[in-house]
């Protein structure tokens, strides 16, 4: 009797088509199987199979020679579908990199996802001294600015059991890892509503961030810089804070919310 496949086998399935595609798309002309297989790091008759169903999915096509792999028509129109739509991303980078060049530090849009920080965009800056996160990256909530900014903002017996429930883990010697010290910072970042990193996730480096608000004037994003301290000081670094507010509010309409 055929097995059905577990979930974890149809995800890493599912994973090698999308890298075989990606390889496909990349590659400046047809690739042979060998190719292809060595690229993704595949057994061929894996990528032969893989192919084969991508070939009659209309998503990879085979060259007239029958021995390379083209962009199928429906891949090609997914790439095209993918061009001209209104995805706010674009815009939200485009935000990023004007505020990027306006203080010439690294910024990001960073979100809360459960106990830690995501950051949904990042835009680096040029210098060749900087602290590098992609997107995608987490970080954690009490030594970060879009962190401790999300914690203010939170009702304090809520703030209190999730302060609890955090290792507070020391990175560096500036980490806070005494949770009434913490709530204390907490409090004067709540009356600010600018969340700050003084050298407290990464030695040397310091951050700061402001909201993103909806209609209602609720948090739901952040737009924060990182520098380095050598470079940027925290007290000098203040002075960006009107240009990142400038930036989170046009963030805003970008969720398709007002900044109140």
């Amino acid at each position: 009797m055929t097995q059905t496949a577990q979930p974890s086998d149809t995800s890493a399935a599912a994973l090698r088509a999308v890298a075989i595609m990606e390889t496909v798309a990349r590659a400046n002309r047809p690739l042979a199987l060998s190719d292809i297989a060595a690229s993704c790091g595949l057994p061929a008759p894996t990528t032969f199979r893989i192919l084969s169903l991508l070939e009659g999915a209309g998503l990879i096509q085979r060259e007239p020679t029958g021995k390379t792999y083209g962009i199928g028509h429906r891949l090609a129109r997914l790439g095209l579908d993918v061009m001209s739509n209104n995805d706010p991303r674009g815009e939200r980078r485009a935000i990023l990199r004007r505020v990027v060049d306006e203080i010439g530090e690294t910024c990001n849009l960073a979100r809360l996802n459960g106990d830690e920080i995501v950051y949904i965009d990042r835009v680096e800056t040029d210098w060749s001294l900087k602290a590098e996160l992609k997107p995608g990256s987490r970080v954690p909530l009490h030594c970060t600015s879009s962190g401790k900014l999300f914690l203010s903002q939170m009702p304090k017996a809520k703030r209190r059991r999730m302060l609890e429930s955090l290792s507070l883990k020391r990175y560096t010697d500036n980490t806070v890892t005494d949770i009434n010290t913490l709530e204390a910072q907490l409090d004067h970042i709540a009356q600010t509503r600018v969340g700050f990193n003084n050298e407290e996730l990464q030695a040397g480096v310091i951050g700061l961030a402001v909201p993103v608000t909806d209609a209602d004037g609720r948090m739901i994003a952040t737009v924060a810089l990182q520098a380095p301290v050598a470079r940027l000081p925290l007290a000098r670094a203040m002075d960006c804070v009107p240009r990142l507010l400038v930036a989170a509010r046009d963030m805003a309409a970008t969720f398709g919310n007002g900044s109140s």
